[in-house]
């Protein structure tokens, strides 16, 4: 790698991590395609960077949520034993389920669920958010608030649907375990659209749940061999500023602006995701 490629890899990095804070995923939708497109780096590296990216981006952000009482710690401790569930049930499924029907499945998914959020674009807060509490959600403490520093007020709120979320989470480990991608996106869609939580929060939340994910699986790809560190550590120092930027300017802007981020990122991976299941992914 040349310093000049070195530049370019951290610049983008920067924008995959300020993207991926805002809308609660990992920088690897734009980190993979720009390191096998952009710099000829070929796709397993560029995956071990990306798992990288994804730890730097939840490390980077998810302290600064949680300092600001963004992040929802209860529910995302709550809905890591759905995802880590999932996950382990994806792996074992993962050699007698074709995983190229499933990609494309997941990508109409995903572009469905694009429209619901153009339907939502102008809401700022959920309805639910002033409902009381059920009683599940009461046992569980799944009702909290938050400051909005752009609305200037405390935004009290409370997960609905608890079991609906639950599966959905599940539904996104599993397909994590089964097709080897990040579950960022389904993390979100399904704290905001299941569970009616704000989605400053559950991009919050997702950026921490990520971090947990990507940890438990970035020692198999170092053992591999697949984290270069020359690729790997342009891809951190980037992201993790780009994350850091992220994490203050969610404070300040409003939760449809978050859509309006979120959106265009839903499309891209959901057309990453059909074209991978038809054969043209990277």
């Amino acid at each position: 790698m040349t310093p000049q490629a070195d530049l370019g890899i951290f610049a983008i990095s920067v924008a995959a991590g300020l993207i991926g804070a805002l809308a609660g995923v990992g920088g690897g939708i734009l980190v993979i395609p720009a390191l096998t497109i952009g710099f000829g780096v070929d796709i397993h590296l560029a995956i071990g960077a990306s798992i990288v990216s994804v730890i730097a981006t939840s490390s980077g952000a998810a302290a600064a949520y949680v300092r600001d009482r963004m992040t929802d710690m209860r529910v995302g401790m709550f809905l890591e034993l759905a995802t880590t569930t999932g996950a382990v049930c994806g792996a074992l499924l993962a050699a007698v389920v074709a995983p190229a029907f499933l990609y494309v499945l997941l990508g109409v998914i995903l572009l469905g669920s694009a429209g619901m959020q153009v339907s939502r674009m102008g809401e700022e807060t959920p309805p639910t958010a002033s409902a009381s509490a059920s009683g599940l959600a009461t046992r569980l403490r799944l009702a909290s608030s938050y400051p909005d520093r752009k609305l200037g007020s405390e935004v009290a709120y409370s997960a609905q649907r608890i079991p609906l979320g639950f599966v959905l989470m599940w539904i996104a480990g599993l397909v994590s375990g089964l097709l080897g991608i990040g579950s960022g996106v389904l993390k979100v869609l399904a704290m905001d659209g299941a569970m009616r939580l704000p989605m400053k929060v559950s991009s919050a939340t997702s950026n921490f749940m990520i971090g947990v994910t990507a940890a438990a699986s970035a020692g198999i790809y170092l053992g591999r061999g697949d984290v270069d560190p020359q690729i790997a550590a342009p891809v951190a120092l980037g992201v993790l500023t780009g994350a850091l930027i992220g994490a203050r300017l969610l404070q300040h802007i409003s939760n449809r602006s978050v859509r309006l981020i979120f959106l265009p990122v839903l499309i891209a991976v959901g057309l990453e995701t059909i074209a991978r299941g038809l054969g043209f992914g990277i």
